[in-house]
């Protein structure tokens, strides 16, 4: 169909509050023009303040809720969020890679932004040794890629971990600055298929709001890629959505209030 729009597909947890996970997914595709789809893989209890509990679904759930969808719709881009179980983890790597799906970005979230761990330790084997293979381009934090790759790593060696990433089977790399101490908020970006680096900084906004960042980002990269972009351009405009979407953050709640992806989205139109 000639007037079929972009589809993507979020495969991650449900926030509660709606400032993460499936609700911010997608918000961000639907204010950057692409008809968002979902694979809910863990429910959970959580509010502004941090998580309460969560209920990771059965693997084969996962699995169809991902099949049905594609067989049906197809899917221009996928994104993966909280996974919560290896078993998880193996069921989403095989079926994006049984439907062959194009652009797949990688969020590999840990750790909440409250501190409460997401992602159970047996799954960051199964993370690096299936779903990396798949990914076309992987968003971890400073601390994330500290996980995966077993060592410290500061901002000024993120281009190296973004390569030894790369080389477990990614496509690409953004190793995400957001959490370093300084004043730029800088993301280093290594493209194994150019064999090109290169960095995007803005400046750090002061504000405790920032819930839902790393979906945030994740998911408008996806929703370039599944537009059509090239690499480099979709992150580069995904940095500049996430960082509007911080500068108009709502002071919702009494922890880490939500972006303003409806805002954001305006700026992008």
């Amino acid at each position: 169909m000639s007037d079929r729009p972009p589809v993507a597909l979020t495969i991650a947890g449900s926030d509660s509050s709606g400032g993460a996970g499936i609700q911010a997914d997608l918000k961000t595709f639907t204010v950057l023009g692409v008809y968002g789809m979902t694979a809910i893989t863990a429910i959970t209890v959580q509010n502004t303040v941090g998580v309460d509990d969560a209920l990771v679904l059965d693997p084969d759930l996962v699995a169809a809720q991902i099949d049905a969808v594609i067989e049906d719709i197809g899917c221009d881009a996928a994104k993966t969020g909280m996974l919560g179980s290896a078993a998880v983890v193996e069921a989403v790597a095989d079926r994006l890679a049984h439907h062959e799906v194009p652009n797949v970005v990688v969020d590999p979230v840990m750790v909440a932004k409250s501190g409460d761990r997401l992602l159970d330790e047996d799954a960051r084997t199964a993370m690096l040794e299936r779903l990396l293979p798949v990914a076309r381009i992987v968003t971890p934090n400073l601390s994330e890629a500290e996980a995966l790759l077993g060592r410290q790593i500061s901002l000024t060696r993120a281009e190296g971990a973004a390569r030894d990433l790369c080389a477990m089977g990614a496509g690409a790399v953004v190793v995400k600055g957001g959490h370093a101490n300084s004043e730029l908020s800088t993301d280093v970006l290594y493209d194994s298929v150019t064999g090109e680096a290169a960095s995007f900084s803005s400046p750090r906004i002061d504000t405790p709001n920032t819930h839902g960042t790393g979906c945030t980002f994740s998911a408008a990269i996806a929703a370039f890629l599944a537009q059509g972009m090239e690499m480099y351009p979709a992150v580069a405009r995904a940095k500049g959505f996430v960082t509007e979407a911080i500068r108009r953050a709502l002071p919702l709640g009494s922890g880490h209030g939500p972006t303003d992806h409806i805002g954001a989205g305006e700026v992008f139109e």
